[in-house]
């Protein structure tokens, strides 16, 4: 893992200008915001159903627009904001929920003409002061479980919104102490090595109280014993669990992972592996290799993890397993 830098610095300052922007609750300001930050040639990429967007302008087209189309209203709270390098690239990154009043269909969710909450997690990658690659993960699982829309079995820990830090100090404009980024950052690393291990060697790095706020269809767990009694069976549901390597899988790795002061975060669009050969939400084992969307944010606290906010495009995952749950719900609503 690398950590946040004085060019990260900058970047999160021009990061957080760009957030400003949606204080106003106007999509024109979002769209000049923008225009100043993104390079005309960034690779945008979203959950699915979204995937790929148009380059440079797809940020506020393809993923933003339709957002502030159905939710009228919109507000953006962030929870997390930080920044890092990592293997020469310097990366910027938020997390939190967009919400608003839901009035019109988004990607095929029908409205439920209430509030609703639609988490969010960005990663930029920045070069000269612009963003030249994104990833945002959406959690349209989460908002279709709220709905009470979800066609797949229940998971088995909490489904809901999530808070964020229970300390309130996840926005990190500006520079953090160089020790303990890297100490967060060696924390998490050490902690992932020992992730996918039989006997829970990774254990020992969390507080026994953290909380792990999962994504929609796996839910959120408290206590390291309750987030262990989910772990090892989520992993055994897909063998061969890790980076592809031992398959001969290419481009399956973490395209960022810094540590920012007592937070750290990673992502990787295309972050683990594995064989589904037991029931996943309730589908049947079907032996096909998937990879996984994958991002989390951490916050640490004397020598151990205490909060770790995860995403995974679940969707996507499923897609790949044959079932495309926006169809089903466009079945359902028919």
């Amino acid at each position: 893992m690398g950590i946040a830098t004085d060019i990260s610095v900058n970047n999160k300052q021009r990061y957080a200008k760009f957030l400003d922007s949606f204080t106003t609750g106007s999509l024109d300001a979002v769209t000049a915001a923008a225009s100043d930050l993104f390079d005309p040639n960034a690779a945008i990429n979203a959950s699915h159903p979204i995937n790929e967007a148009q380059p440079g302008t797809g940020y506020v087209t393809d993923i933003i627009t339709p957002i502030a189309q159905a939710f009228k209203g919109l507000v953006r709270q962030n929870y997390v904001m930080i920044g890092g390098e990592y293997l020469g690239t310097e990366w910027v990154t938020s997390t939190g929920y967009f919400h608003g009043h839901f009035a019109h269909p988004l990607f095929g969710i029908p409205a439920s003409g209430k509030l609703a909450y639609l988490r969010f997690g960005e990663f930029h990658r920045m070069e000269n002061g612009k963003i030249v690659e994104s990833h945002v993960y959406l959690g349209f699982a989460e908002l279709i479980i709220a709905l009470g829309l979800w066609p797949l079995a229940p998971s088995q820990g909490y489904e809901g919104v999530v808070p964020g830090p229970a300390t309130h100090d996840g926005i990190i404009v500006g520079a953090s102490d160089p020790v303990q980024s890297r100490a967060s950052a060696d924390l998490v690393e050490g902690m992932l090595k020992q992730l996918a291990t039989e006997d829970n060697a990774w254990r020992p790095y969390w507080d026994d109280r953290m909380v792990w706020y999962g994504p929609g269809g796996l839910g959120s767990y408290h206590t390291v014993d309750a987030f262990a009694d989910f772990q090892r069976p989520f992993e055994t549901t897909f063998d061969g669990w890790g980076d592809g390597k031992e398959a001969g899988i290419p481009d399956v790795k973490a395209d960022c992972k810094a540590g920012d002061g007592d937070y750290a975060f990673l992502h990787g669009w295309r972050m683990i592996t594995g064989v589904h050969v037991k029931p996943f939400l309730g589908l049947a084992p079907t032996g096909k290799r998937v990879f996984m969307r994958d991002c989390d944010w951490w916050r640490c606290e004397n020598g151990k993890i205490v909060e770790n906010w995860c995403m995974l495009d679940i969707p996507h995952v499923l897609l790949q397993l044959g079932y495309d749950v926006f169809a089903e719900i466009a079945e359902d609503a028919a």
